[in-house]
């Protein structure tokens, strides 16, 4: 029984060596540039071997030096992976949302409102508001389907008095060259990105020429709930002018940067399975009681969803009433 446990254990440790290898392999792929990759994993590779040997000769506290080596050379190289604001990006995500107060309210800068005509080419244009938090009525989350539908990319969307809408999309900052890699996100290859939008330019991207499903769903909570949000959401931008952070799939995307802002202020959101599922988002929302109380979630969903919004229009006002419509009346 005591040859079968340390068999056991044996197996583990190896399990755990190649595990740590596997895994430095694929943040080289994804960090190195091939030069240096080749290299990299030549070495990687070079250490399973030095294990492999030393495993099959019985010598296992070797094995733990190479292991203990390895984790320190590896962890070592990792913690020098650092996030930068200042890299060659793409024009989409080239300005990260940022705000000041202002003796008028609220400057919000970088506020995007491109004129999409293709999935990839637009004709850029930025602007800054001044807006008054306290003046906020409305808040929608946008769920935006491209695929299967319990994966989604989540927006938040906020009305204010006068008819303004501002979007706040936390995203991928990818470089010029750049494609998106659902894998490569777990390995420190994307900065962080927070921008705020016009909802011509954000949601018609998705709508209409993307041809992803988005459907807008209006969220039920207090006045002062809403301008605690959207502050968390200019906080968050600010933060990230003056640090930048890494974009992680599953830590750091556009469901959860979201629900922890509202953590900060809410004890009623919990950890759930749904956050990994945006598409679920909205059964987990009515759950907590902030959206469609007592209504049927398939009417719901029917309701939410927004079909082809057609050209852009001058009147970003008017553009998000009729954005709107479905919800216009009960």
């Amino acid at each position: 029984m005591e040859r079968f446990f340390t068999g056991i254990g044996r197996g583990l440790q190896l399990l755990l060596a190649f595990g740590l290898l596997f895994w430095a392999a694929m943040a080289v792929h994804f960090q190195l540039s091939p030069p240096f990759r080749i290299a990299a994993i030549a070495a990687l590779a070079a250490v399973a071997l030095v294990i492999l040997f030393l495993a099959g000769r019985g010598k296992w506290r070797g094995v733990w030096r190479w292991m203990g080596f390895s984790a320190i050379v590896i962890f070592g190289w990792w913690f020098t992976v650092r996030p930068s604001n200042d890299r060659d990006w793409m024009v989409e995500v080239s300005r990260g949302v940022t705000a000041e107060e202002v003796p008028e309210g609220l400057l919000v800068r970088n506020i995007r409102n491109f004129d999409w005509t293709s999935e990839t080419e637009a004709t850029p244009a930025w602007y800054d508001a001044v807006v008054d938090p306290d003046k906020i009525t409305s808040v929608d989350m946008l769920l935006s389907v491209w695929d299967h539908p319990d994966i989604a990319h989540t927006l938040v969307s906020f009305g204010f008095e006068d008819g303004q809408h501002i979007v706040f999309s936390a995203e991928t900052r990818k470089e010029n060259g750049e494609s998106y890699s659902t894998l490569g996100g777990f390995f420190r290859l994307f900065e962080l990105s927070l921008i705020a939008a016009d909802e011509r330019d954000i949601v018609r991207l998705r709508t209409d020429l993307r041809g992803e499903q988005v459907g807008l769903y209006p969220i039920d909570i207090t006045p002062e709930q809403r301008k605690t949000l959207f502050m968390s959401f200019i906080d968050y931008g600010n933060g990230l002018a003056a640090q930048a952070e890494w974009y992680n799939t599953l830590t750091t995307n556009c469901t959860t940067v979201p629900y922890f802002l509202v953590a900060k202020f809410s004890d009623r959101v919990t950890l759930d399975r749904r956050m990994m599922l945006p598409g679920r988002l909205p059964e987990y929302l009515q759950d907590l009681g902030v959206l469609a109380k007592g209504q049927d979630m398939a009417q719901v969903r029917k309701r939410a969803r927004l079909g082809s919004l057609g050209p852009a229009v001058p009147d970003g006002k008017a553009f998000s009433k009729q954005m709107r419509r479905a919800w216009a009346t009960p």
